[in-house]
């Protein structure tokens, strides 16, 4: 296995790109871009990331969005390999941090069972950087004594969360949620969330989250959906349910809770 911060011929490496900002990128992520001479990149990493890379570096956009036409996964495994025992250093970019929603545990999978020498390189998540971007925290002694990062958008033929239980878990432990591609689903979540959890709970939707046209709207779980239709929010975002939404209201005035900053 390659040491940790080197990045060698043959191998692979799983970046993430972060939230949006390239300020937010780690240095050991820079260096990563820097050294690849292929980057199999997702749709939501940004020029500013790519400007990283070195000239001449071969930049392939393997876009990958819910509700969107994608590059199958297969494909991009198989890209992945290919390159490697070409003789290239791979980086797989990706938007967030590879562990979480980023099908980085397939990939890495895959690459083993291919023989392939890879390793993970973390990023910044959405539903960190998101909630942060608002001036409040995902954790609080007094209002959230965890968090829990759940996926709103289920494999095919897969039932997805259980969010009545999840809701009454984080109603009995007061736990923060972090849904990711939520949005296209988001009636269905609040409906079943609102059987464990108040109809007042605070929540807020961050679109773009650290991009220059980020977009948020605070509101309550029982106007989840209306809150979304009527400020046209879309993907992607991450939506936060919990008490700690409310000291937004410490660092802006009330005047903008439920409506786009």
């Amino acid at each position: 296995m390659p040491t940790p911060s080197e990045f060698l011929p043959g191998t692979v490496a799983l970046v993430g790109a972060g939230p949006g900002d390239p300020e937010l990128l780690t240095l050991k992520a820079v260096k990563a871009i820097s050294a690849a001479t292929v980057l199999l990149v997702d749709d939501l990493v940004s020029d500013g990331v790519l400007a990283h890379a070195r000239p001449g570096a071969r930049i392939v956009h393997v876009g990958k969005r819910g509700g969107c036409k994608s590059t199958p996964q297969a494909f991009i495994e198989k890209l992945m390999v290919m390159a490697a025992r070409e003789g290239e250093m791979v980086v797989r970019l990706k938007g967030g941090d590879p562990f979480i929603f980023g099908r980085g545990g397939e990939e890495v999978e895959h690459l083993r069972a291919a023989g392939i020498e890879v390793q993970v390189v973390n990023g910044i998540t959405a539903g960190l950087a998101g909630l942060t971007s608002l001036g409040v925290p995902l954790t609080h002694r007094e209002h959230a004594h965890g968090v829990v990062f759940v996926t709103g958008h289920a494999k095919p033929g897969d039932a997805g969360t259980d969010w009545q239980a999840l809701a009454a878990t984080a109603r009995d432990a007061k736990l923060t949620l972090v849904i990711y591609m939520g949005v296209a689903s988001a009636a269905h979540i609040q409906q079943e969330l609102l059987t464990g959890l108040s109809a007042e709970t605070p929540l807020a939707v961050i679109q773009h989250a650290t991009l220059p046209h980020q977009r948020h709207a605070l509101t309550t779980l029982g106007h989840l959906r209306a809150t979304i239709e009527r400020e046209d929010l879309g993907s992607p975002a991450v939506i936060v349910v919990g008490d700690v939404v409310s000291g937004i209201a410490a660092v802006q005035r009330p005047a903008v809770a439920a409506r786009i900053a």
